[in-house]
Formats: C-alpha cells, structure tokens, sequence
C-alpha cells in the first residue's frame, strides 16, 4: 500500500477513535441533561447552565450525538470532496464552541467537568486531523 493511503487510512481511523470518544462523552452528558430536566440530580451540574444550550435551546450534547457520527460518515464517503469540506466547516464550528464552552467552564461556572473537556480535546484534534487529511488528500 503506498505511503499516502496508508496515512489517509490512519488519519481516517483517528477520526473515527476521536468521534467515538467525543460521542461517549455526548451520550453520557445528555442522560445527565435528562436525568436534571427530570429533577434527578443530587447537586449543581454544568447541564444546569445557560451554556448547555446554546443553539436554539437544544441542549449542547443532543447535538454533539448528531454531530460526531455525521463527521465519520463524511469522512468515509467517497469520492465525495465536497463531504470532507462539510466535515471541516462542522469541525471548524464545533472547536470555535468547545473554545467558548471551556472558558466558560474555567472562568464562568468553575465547575469540574471530565466529559466537557474529553468533547472539547476531541473537537480541537478532530479539527487538526481533518485538516491533515485535506492536505493529504
């Protein structure tokens, strides 16, 4: 196999470990997001913030468990260009919030949050990746 589909092989099955790392933490904060809308939590949670919802009231991780599996789809399509730049501009979006919402976590609401911080170091390797992945293209 030459050299270049090897990388783009690699590349792509990093992705793939990075989406499924970054929809783990979805799954996991939006059963957190239920259980709180359901007055099941037993203290304050990041969920609970403003910040949890921030496009058009629909809370952070019900996108994030669309989002991750859609970039591994796009990024397996073939011979489709035009899905890997798709997969770009949602990544590119999604590091730009991760930014915010992490920020927001250190300065804002000062609350530990293991699942936000595995999302939002998903969000800004995935970004890398794809990116390299372009160039290898």
């Amino acid at each position: 196999m030459p050299i270049q589909a090897e990388t783009t092989i690699w590349l792509k099955s990093f992705i793939t470990i990075l989406c499924g790392v970054g929809l783990y933490a979805s799954v996991f904060m939006l059963a957190k997001t239920r259980r709180a809308e359901r007055g099941l939590l037993e203290g304050p949670s990041v969920v609970q913030s403003p910040r949890a919802r921030l496009f058009g009231g629909l809370p952070n991780a019900l996108l994030g468990n669309a989002y991750y599996p859609l970039v591994v789809l796009l990024v397996w399509v073939r011979p489709l260009p035009l899905a890997l730049d798709l997969a770009i501009a949602a990544a590119a979006l999604a590091a730009v919030t991760s930014a915010f919402l992490a920020y927001s976590l250190l300065f804002v609401t000062r609350r530990a949050c293991p699942y936000c911080w595995s999302a939002h170091a998903a969000n800004w390797l995935l970004l890398a990746a794809l990116l390299a992945l372009r160039c290898s293209a």
